[in-house]
């Protein structure tokens, strides 16, 4: 109905993400559509019993393993399928490879599309605008404020996920690593560093 100075209706949803989920589900709780038990429990495993370990384990086992890292890069699905990471979200996946010449950040610029099977759920900042908006602008100043500084020589590669391909990034094996289990190694590896916004521990 026109009030004020224009004529359009509003939104009933609050316009923080959080809050419109909040309501959203409190909506299709009420209808009976969904149950939220079951919400609890599929966030539960998404968070705490798939991701990131499951994509630290895949790094772990690119950085050990030579033939297996020339697989993953060359088709990454079934590789990581045969590992049992598989299912929604990480149907298609793509493996790109940091090198001292080459950084690569993933995003997705129309929503939030991301390996669920071994990252688990996307981070909040993942899935805002700002980050939607400026990693693919401003790569370089996003991943400053990551904490993330590159060399001038090292190039940077935006992949732009979609709900056809999913991207992992690889990142370098840390120097004095040697001689480290996969086990050892996968405890290094970030869930930002497998995003391209942060890097893997460094040993002390």
């Amino acid at each position: 109905m026109p009030h004020d100075d224009h004529d359009h209706p509003h939104a009933l949803l609050p316009p923080e993400p959080a809050l419109r989920v909040k309501a959203l589900e409190t909506i299709l709780t009420r209808k009976g559509l969904i149950d939220p038990a079951a919400l609890d429990e599929i966030i539960d495993t998404y968070q705490n019993k798939i991701g990131p370990q499951n994509g630290a384990r895949v790094v772990a086992k690119a950085w050990s393993d030579p033939a297996f890292k020339a697989a993953l890069l060359e088709d990454a699905t079934p590789v990581v399928a045969d590992l049992g990471y598989y299912g929604r979200q990480g149907e298609h996946m793509v493996v790109v490879e940091n090198t001292p010449a080459r950084h690569n950040m993933v995003v997705c610029t129309l929503c939030s599309c991301y390996p669920w099977p071994l990252l688990g759920i996307p981070p909040g900042w993942y899935k805002s605008d700002a980050y939607r908006a400026r990693a693919v602008r401003e790569p370089r100043k996003v991943l400053a404020e990551f904490g993330v500084t590159l060399d001038e020589g090292t190039s940077v590669r935006v992949w732009d996920s979609t709900a056809e391909v999913r991207y992992l990034v690889l990142p370098m094996r840390p120097e004095g690593t040697d001689g480290m289990s996969e086990e050892e190694l996968a405890a290094l590896v970030t869930r930002d560093s497998m995003i391209g916004t942060g890097l893997p521990k460094v040993l002390s």
